[in-house]
């Protein structure tokens, strides 16, 4: 019997408790496979996911019926891409996924995100941290390219530096 697909909605309230059961999986994931700061233990806060769903930028992915991913797809310039250290491939209007997580329960995940995010921008950005060796193949064998650094304000006041990736349209 083939695995239910999966599908992508816009986040409700309703969905925090499972949204936060699913970051703190991917965490634990990043930790064990060498990547232990760029999450840390706490990101993201339960504030900023209902931020997310406030403004419609969070989504669950989700296989019948069951919530099992969740990512946030922004829309416009990201303040944060103003300043790279390289060079963007275009300034064309773009969307950036940022808080891509899963709980490891269904394969395909970035696959159906990406979908999604292409039906709604053909121009996307997104970044990870240098220890995150997975999400940068994942980003690299699905048409992103690496364009450089940018740096990320953390709540805590300090910052940090990220690979910045570009898939353009075509």
């Amino acid at each position: 019997m083939l695995p239910e697909p999966l599908t992508v909605r816009p986040a409700v309230p309703a969905d925090l408790p499972a949204l936060l059961a699913v970051y703190d999986s991917a965490r634990r994931y990043m930790i064990r496979c060498g990547n232990p700061t760029q999450w840390g233990t706490d990101y993201p806060p339960a504030d900023l996911l209902a931020g997310d769903i406030a403004a419609g930028h969070l989504y669950a992915v989700c296989r019948g019926g069951t919530l099992c991913a969740a990512f946030a797809l922004i829309a416009g310039a990201d303040p944060t891409y103003a300043e790279i250290r390289g060079a963007w491939g275009s300034e064309a209007p773009y969307a950036t996924i940022h808080r891509l997580a899963s709980d490891g329960t269904a394969p395909g995940v970035f696959a159906a995100v990406l979908a999604f995010c292409l039906r709604r921008s053909p121009h996307l950005r997104a970044d990870t941290h240098a220890d995150n060796a997975v999400m940068q193949r994942l980003l690299e064998d699905n048409g992103f390219r690496r364009c450089g650094i940018i740096r990320v304000s953390h709540g805590d006041g300090s910052r940090g530096e990220r690979l910045a990736y570009e898939r353009l349209p075509g």
